[in-house]
């Protein structure tokens, strides 16, 4: 007779239209119920459009037909909203308090870092005005699947679920010239209607500054913590301390500091130049009362990269180094609320 585990092994080898995710990795699986040679299967419906659910219905009664003394599978949805589905061991929110510091690109190495290493990674971009992650994941052009209920994320090449208002927008040039109530609204909106389902990590990749967008997301959000995003100049040290404190007010831990545009290695002789001044990388950990995780250089072959929408495809050790960092300074798993 056929066991729950066999009944979602094979589950986890369907692919739904549009996530490119399993029902059980989406934690859709809301009932399964063996009796004698019949299983029945209770799913939920959130984020899924009437095609969708015809299609997985079908797909999961054949699969689960085709089990060793398996003569019957029924297949049901039950409704239910994105929220109530999705279970994320740790929010993380990549912040800093000046713009041009590289937050969106640490959020990005951050992600996929920890995503080579097996984890379900999810990439929530809450920069409304300046979105970039679509740009340098190559998902230009790409548009989530929707229903009712609630909205699919893009699936990136290495498996990273991304949402993203330039996912939304007809052009990816086009202006986002909100205030900031409406901002917020639609941050909260990408944290409760879209079906992330069962997540390790879900990177939330701020806006620079301490106004509206962050304070939604620790308002908001289970953060279990934040990570810091400077470079060494003294200026962008001053004003990334703002959102230091702003983190300490919140009482979001704050995991680590990254250093970005550290230095510069001249490819003939291996030597360090520090084009942007001295590194600031013990001063802000310091500050923060929080581990360095990573000094990240200036590599001309990842902006290259970043701009061929190409990021998954960077290697490097510092991203090692960050991943390792990272996980050493995790809390211990935070509990969905």
């Amino acid at each position: 007779m056929v066991n729950e585990q066999q009944v979602r092994e094979s589950l986890e080898e369907i692919l739904i239209q549009g996530a490119m995710r399993s029902p059980v990795k989406l934690n859709l699986i809301h009932e399964i119920a063996i009796s004698d040679q019949k299983v029945d299967i209770t799913l939920a419906s959130a984020a899924l459009n009437p095609s969708t659910q015809d299609w997985l219905k079908s797909k999961v009664s054949d699969t689960i037909g085709q089990l060793p003394g398996v003569s019957q599978a029924n297949v049901n949805f039950v409704q239910a909203p994105p929220k109530d589905i999705n279970d994320v061991s740790y929010v993380i929110a990549v912040m800093s308090g000046k713009g041009g510091v590289g937050k969106s690109l640490v959020a990005a190495l951050l992600s996929i870092a920890i995503a080579r290493q097996g984890n379900e990674v999810g990439i929530l971009d809450a920069d409304i005005t300046g979105p970039s992650m679509p740009k340098i994941f190559g998902l230009s052009g790409v548009r989530p699947s929707s229903s009712e209920t609630g909205i699919l994320p893009v699936l990136s090449k290495l498996g990273i679920s991304i949402m993203s208002i330039n996912l939304l927008l007809e052009h990816e040039d086009d202006a986002v010239i909100w205030r900031g109530p409406i901002i917020s609204k639609v941050i909260q909106q990408f944290w409760e209607e879209v079906l992330w389902g069962k997540l390790d990590y879900l990177i939330v990749d701020l806006p620079p500054g301490t106004a509206d967008a962050p304070l939604t997301v620790m308002q908001t959000l289970p953060v279990s913590g934040a990570v810091i995003v400077f470079s060494p100049q003294e200026l962008a040290a001053m004003v990334v301390k703002k959102a230091v404190r702003m983190a300490k007010q919140m009482n979001i831990p704050i995991l680590g500091v990254v250093e970005n545009m550290s230095y510069f290695t001249l490819p003939d002789s291996g030597k360090r130049l520090e084009l942007f001044g001295k590194s600031r990388s013990q001063e802000m950990a310091e500050a923060a009362g929080a581990p360095l995780l990573a000094q990240i250089p200036v590599d001309p072959e990842l902006a290259k990269l970043c701009d061929q929408g190409k990021i998954e495809r960077y290697s490097s050790e510092i991203l090692d180094v960050l991943s390792q960092n990272f996980i050493q300074a995790l809390p211990i798993k935070a509990k969905q609320t």
